[in-house]
């Protein structure tokens, strides 16, 4: 029988979403498959964990390509790509965990691809106005990260609803977490 690669890397990425310390053998278990079949698709975890990474950059890939950067207002832009990216958000943040993806030459090269098209949307909206300039378009990038991770986190432990995902992630992203009127009596 003849195993379905996707089908072990979307379980395997299921799995370490929820619990990032997953052994082999739990995957292998999760996925329906040995232990031996798994290693026979994926020397090792570090193996496994590269293979996710692909699958993460193709996710973010299309997420970017639907989103539709260059149309419209920015902050639109940052909303459908919220809402786009929100189905990969789980294994983002799994791998936003990994620090050994980020580390040294063996980079992958999707990420820079990643990094400066959202970094692009982002000075786009600095330029036309829309974006404050004294927080750079590559902080913006990693904040991004860092709040969709966070929200996945989240709603996989229950302490968020997943409809409100994109709203929490956009509003806190695009909003920051300062009043910006307060009422008589508050601070400001």
């Amino acid at each position: 029988m003849a195993v379905d690669r996707d089908h072990v890397l979307r379980t395997a990425a299921a799995l370490l979403t929820r619990k990032s310390t997953a052994t082999m053998d739990e995957v292998a278990r999760a996925a329906g498959i040995s232990r031996a079949t798994l290693h026979r698709q994926f020397a090792g975890r570090d193996a496994l964990v590269r293979a996710l990474e692909s699958l993460g950059i193709d996710e973010c890939e299309a997420a970017l390509d639907a989103a539709r950067l260059d149309d419209g207002p920015a902050a639109d832009a940052v909303r459908r790509l919220v809402r786009e990216i929100e189905p990969a958000a789980g294994l983002i943040a799994f791998l936003y965990t990994e620090n050994q993806l980020f580390e040294g030459d063996e980079r992958n090269d999707g990420w820079a691809r990643i990094d400066d098209r959202i970094a692009a949307l982002f000075r786009r909206g600095q330029e036309a106005g829309a974006f404050r300039i004294d927080l750079t378009p590559a902080w913006l990038t990693e904040a991004l990260y860092g709040l969709l991770a966070a929200c996945a986190w989240a709603v996989t432990e229950g302490r968020v609803a997943p409809k409100d995902f994109t709203h929490m992630t956009v509003e806190l992203l695009l909003g920051g977490a300062l009043r910006h009127s307060a009422s008589p009596g508050e601070e400001s």
